[in-house]
């Protein structure tokens, strides 16, 4: 291991972007080429099919979330159709003290709360060409209804409408281009020297 390695903090890497945008795509080929760990976030919502509790998700009662939130428990949290979501914040700063790199794929608003709870997180938005592109994108996939593809389209407007804070925009029309670049992101912000505070120190010898 060389001293880089083995005194650096994990990069908290957060990704957005609206449905359709082909998100789910780029993260499965930048964790199966870097060995990055998503976070497990908690919800009040009842497990489906063969979900497992503390694998795909940490499941809670309504009243122990908000009262782990109250206590300040969470990274980030939402409420989503009724139902809470959550980031426990100390599992995530235990792996990036470890130097683990970790991966969250989360809504603008989780990501707005994660920038302030993790300072040193970095930011990413995948925006579609075309608002008409993301239209065609969302009814070639024959999974939602009318409204609900109007839903996904209203909060499409609204979210890329935020994209301006992110620390990187990229445009989803060529997958290999747009991969490109978000690994060339990736890369480039793991070696922030905020992530190597003793770094100088150890190869100077102090």
């Amino acid at each position: 291991m060389s001293i880089e390695q083995g005194l650096r903090r994990g990069l908290p890497l957060v990704i957005c972007a609206p449905s359709g945008a082909g998100k789910s795509t780029l993260v499965g080929r930048l964790t199966a080429e870097f060995p990055m760990e998503f976070s497990i976030s908690c919800t009040t919502r009842k497990p489906r099919g063969n979900e497992q509790d503390g694998v795909d998700y940490i499941f809670l009662d309504r009243d122990t979330f908000i009262d782990r939130r109250g206590l300040g428990y969470f990274a980030e949290w939402a409420e989503v159709h009724g139902n809470f979501y959550g980031t426990p914040l100390k599992p995530v700063q235990d792996r990036l003290a470890q130097g683990k790199d970790m991966l969250f794929d989360i809504d603008v608003q989780g990501a707005a709360q994660l920038s302030l709870s993790l300072p040193e997180a970095r930011f990413v938005f995948i925006l579609p060409p075309s608002l008409e592109e993301l239209e065609r994108r969302l009814r070639g996939r024959g999974t939602d209804s009318e409204e609900a593809i109007r839903l996904r389209l209203a909060n499409a407007r609204s979210e890329i409408m935020s994209s301006h804070w992110f620390d990187a925009i990229i445009v989803n029309d060529d997958l290999d281009t747009a991969y490109d670049q978000l690994r060339s992101f990736y890369l480039a912000s793991t070696l922030q020297p905020s992530l190597q505070p003793q770094l100088a120190r150890a190869i100077c010898g102090k």
